[in-house]
């Protein structure tokens, strides 16, 4: 330990840090060349190998050519993402009221076993979800009269 300085332990802390960050750069970079539809396969090749071969040069060149649509299409698919969220919350909504007469994986038995508290809670989950946005008024309002009646 004594011939190696404090100085030099926070220098290779530094390197490695900035290693790794190269790491992630360059996954993220070779992801997005997969993912743009802008691209031809010949383009895609292209900027794959330049990436490939000359990494420090390449990933410079492609954020500088590139780095507008690719935020772009970061975006993009944290809508996506995001949207596919929100539907699979609607769907989930529309079934739970659907399945309170009978046995549910929420209650762990049947409707009957639970008593009046299981339309009680399915309509505070509804209101939860309504509150929170993730389904709107009209859908709120079906999924409703489907548990009450």
């Amino acid at each position: 330990m004594d011939n190696y300085p404090l100085l030099n332990i926070f220098w290779t802390m530094l390197e490695l840090f900035l290693w790794i960050l190269w790491f992630f750069l360059l996954f993220k970079i070779i992801t997005d060349i997969f993912r743009s539809h802008d691209l031809s396969g010949w383009g895609k090749a292209g900027w794959l190998i330049l990436v490939i071969l000359i990494p420090l040069i390449g990933v410079l060149v492609y954020v500088i050519a590139r780095g507008k649509s690719m935020g772009e299409r970061d975006v993009a698919q944290a809508r996506r993402n995001e949207d596919a969220f929100k539907a699979y919350i609607r769907d989930a909504a529309a079934e739970t009221p659907g399945q309170a007469g009978g046995a549910t994986a929420a209650g762990g038995g049947g409707g009957a076993a639970r008593g009046g508290g299981s339309h009680v809670e399915d309509l505070a989950k509804l209101a939860d979800l309504k509150a929170s946005g993730a389904i709107s008024e009209e859908e709120y309002q079906k999924a409703k009269d489907k548990l009450l009646v």
